[in-house]
């Protein structure tokens, strides 16, 4: 059988939890993981696998539509991983042919990711697969206890 790719709906989405577990540390239960990406999907969040051929999910990629005056109308890839005993076997480039794929079926210019500064072999993949890096992403962490001026 051949590697295969596909949507998860709601009651499927507690398989892609030990893969996306790897990527997202702080979701310690299935419970916290099924709300988190609930919640997502209100917002318009699709979660795709990729079945190894013993029928697990072996890489996961969570992604969503947009459009913004910067970039017109994009795709973002939130969530992307793969267990770490199926690394290297072409699974998340795969996932990424899907998107984009996806993308451009729905009109999308463009698909957008962040990735960590250590996370060299994703890198790799993502230069492999046609992307740039041409900008940086700043974040700015908020203390709840400071109210805005």
């Amino acid at each position: 059988m051949a590697l295969l790719i596909r949507e998860l709906d709601h009651e499927e989405t507690v398989a892609a939890y030990p893969v996306l577990r790897e990527l997202r540390p702080r979701l310690d239960t299935v419970a916290e993981f099924l709300a988190a990406v609930d919640r997502q999907r209100r917002h318009g969040y699709r979660l795709i696998a990729a079945f190894a051929p013993e029928e697990r999910v072996v890489a996961a990629a969570g992604f969503r539509a947009g459009e913004c005056l910067a970039w017109g109308r994009y795709v973002y890839v939130d969530d992307l991983c793969t267990l770490p005993r199926a690394r290297g076997n072409g699974y998340a480039g795969e996932l990424l042919r899907w998107i984009a794929r996806e993308a451009a079926a729905t009109g999308a210019g463009e698909i957008h990711l962040d990735s960590g500064n250590g996370r060299h072999a994703a890198h790799r993949l993502y230069a492999n697969s046609g992307f740039t890096a041409p900008s940086t992403h700043f974040v700015r962490k908020l203390d709840s206890t400071v109210t805005p001026s």
